[in-house]
């Protein structure tokens, strides 16, 4: 409402009515807009009637409320009512959330799972505001912690206030989100689509997209240059919503990630981009030529018999969720190489995580004897082609004991899904553990959250490790990747996938050199004088 049009009793009701808050260098508007959570159920206080003039003259002037929330509010006819119903498979399952209802804020999100989550950011999560002080130390340049000041910066304050548009705490005030929404507005979206995602996996729906492919013959050769190709040549379901992808490949990306690169049809190669060197095609080269056995030199009769080749053996060390997976995303794996048999070892202090209803009784895990000395828990009943054994404990320590020895580069490998090799809080944990996985001279796989995560942990490694190792591919995107972001609980606007990169290295190998005919004469006449 402009002054010329106001008289100025009206005009000066209306200033004096509006908030004095601080606004943002780049929001051009002055109009802030009432936080949208209220932490009281009281109605607040209503002003008295000052006079019959004023009381008229401000039902005229009242503006309404603005959203700042760019996000479109929806508005249903009616409630959602959650039912029950029967699923493909012939299961009773209750129907939650509707596909077009699934954005909730965290605190008020029908899910109490979600709702404990929001709770557990406002006790651990700082506000990310650059004038706060800092709480750590910034991983990155990118990290929104480098931004801040300990001399000049006020304590640091828990995030308390929901963003409108993605519906997870993020600062401590309405006032501090809408002074760096610019900040903000580059994980905004990303932030609630993984709200939506984690609605949508407890809303109570069929999830076809869970449901794999069999196996196919050998003579079907399949494309790894992307997901698409990839599902398509091996005849999944298809899956015409993002979500639905989203979903699937949070869990293919394990078994993926480790064939897409011990495969003879991998993607990656020394060609094109280049990112397999030459130490990797032979490295992959000795796997590869026990993965795909020749086809010759054996039958079905026992005329013609040949024996079995030893099982493939792949080590996942520091196994933390990928070891609770339904041991049919790890079929997928065994279903690409057709006449070889896994051994899968799942090994670290955190690979029965979340799996303690598995055991007989909470945290009892089998008892350590000769023939088991590690209390390994094996599943030998997955399939004919896969073993899959999860050990509690750390690699190094069984390393030592020569348990798994000996290794051999055409038959093992080395697989760490985030290891943290530069990260303070978990370095310290491969101390003991890179040196000997260097010794074997097995490829080792490794992969990184985010490229900030990944160019962390290749540093940590050249710096300690750079003339004891060669690279065999080279730290770069995953294109197995999950399409699904995660969010962290610390930090909020740390947004991060899994096995967003992946690269590949082992243990040098020295080649030996011949001597000349002329030193070698030399150095035996060398003897002679000396004796």
């Amino acid at each position: 409402m402009r002054s010329s049009y106001t008289c100025n009793r009206c005009l000066t009701l209306i200033k004096s009515s509006r908030p004095q808050l601080r606004t943002s260098s780049f929001r051009p508007n002055p109009q802030v807009v009432p936080s949208q959570r209220s932490h009281s159920t009281k109605s607040p206080a209503v002003p008295k009637k000052p006079s019959t003039l004023t009381t008229s003259a401000s039902q005229h002037v009242s503006l309404p409320r603005r959203n700042l929330s760019s996000t479109t509010a929806y508005k249903f006819d009616k409630p959602f009512e959650p039912y029950e119903y029967v699923d493909p498979e012939g299961i009773t399952r209750k129907m939650v959330l509707a596909e077009d209802n699934l954005f909730h804020p965290f605190t008020n999100s029908p899910i109490p799972e979600i709702r404990k989550r929001a709770a557990f950011m406002r006790q651990h999560a700082y506000c990310p505001h650059p004038s706060h002080k800092p709480t750590r130390q910034p991983t990155n340049p990118m990290d929104l912690e480098s931004r801040k000041s300990s001399e000049t910066g006020t304590p640091p304050r828990h995030v308390d206030f929901e963003c409108p548009d993605c519906g997870i705490p993020v600062y401590c005030c309405e006032e501090h989100w809408a002074d760096d929404y610019e900040a903000h507005l580059g994980v905004c979206d990303i932030m609630r689509q993984s709200n939506e995602d984690d609605h949508d996996l407890r809303s109570g729906r069929f999830f076809k997209e869970f449901e794999f492919a069999d196996p196919q013959i050998e003579e079907i050769l399949v494309n790894m240059t992307s997901w698409d190709t990839y599902l398509y040549t091996r005849d999944f379901d298809a899956l015409n919503e993002d979500r639905e992808m989203r979903q699937a490949t949070a869990l293919l990306t394990y078994p993926m990630t480790i064939a897409s690169i011990i495969h003879e049809l991998s993607p990656y190669s020394i060609r094109g981009e280049q990112r397999l060197t030459p130490e990797g095609l032979k490295s992959f080269s000795a796997l590869r030529h026990s993965l795909h056995p020749a086809r010759t030199g054996g039958g079905d009769t026992f005329a013609n018999p040949r024996l079995a080749p030893p099982s493939i053996r792949l080590f996942i060390l520091g196994a933390r969720g990928e070891s609770s997976l339904p041991r049919d995303t790890w079929l997928q794996l065994a279903y690409l190489f057709h006449r070889v048999q896994f051994s899968l070892y799942f090994i670290g202090p955190e690979a029965m995580a979340g799996r303690s209803h598995e055991l007989p009784f909470p945290g009892a895990l089998p008892e350590r004897t000769p023939l088991n000395p590690f209390g390994a828990i094996v599943e030998d009943r997955i399939s004919n082609a896969m073993k899959i054994s999860t050990i509690v404990e750390y690699y190094h320590t069984i390393h030592k004991t020569g348990y798994f020895y000996p290794y051999d580069p055409y038959f093992d490998c080395f697989i760490l899904f985030h290891p943290g090799f530069g990260n303070p809080r978990s370095s310290h944990e491969w101390a003991d553990t890179l040196p000997l996985l260097l010794e074997t001279k097995c490829p080792v796989i490794a992969t990184g959250y985010s490229p900030a995560d990944m160019q962390q942990d290749v540093d940590a490694l050249e710096e300690r490790f750079g003339s004891e190792m060669d690279i065999l591919l080279k730290p770069d995107e995953n294109l197995f990747r999950s399409l699904r972001w995660d969010l962290n609980d610390y930090d909020p606007h740390d947004v991060t996938c899994s096995n967003w990169g992946v690269y590949a290295f082992r243990g040098k190998r020295y080649e030996t050199t011949k001597k000349e005919e002329g030193e070698e004469e030399k150095g035996s006449e060398r003897t002679e004088r000396s004796e």
